[in-house]
């Protein structure tokens, strides 16, 4: 299991925690996501099956932008 922390300058408020934790969470392959309001970051506990471009596209579907990754 990988963990994976994106930088998403946008998320400011619950309602775009709620749209990317939905929009993550059932991708295959992911554990676990959580998103941080106050740090502007996503964590995501995740397998080989969700690799970290397609992570990045589930997010920036939901029209946030991924500024880099850890």
């Amino acid at each position: 299991m990988t963990t994976t922390t994106f930088s998403v300058p946008e998320i400011s408020c619950d309602t775009c925690k709620n749209a990317i934790e939905g929009a993550v969470g059932p991708v295959a392959g992911v554990e676990t996501v959580q998103v941080d309001v106050s740090t502007k970051t996503v964590t995501v506990h995740h397998d080989d099956r969700a690799p970290i471009q397609r992570l990045v596209e589930v997010i920036e579907d939901q029209g946030y932008d991924v500024a880099g990754h850890r």
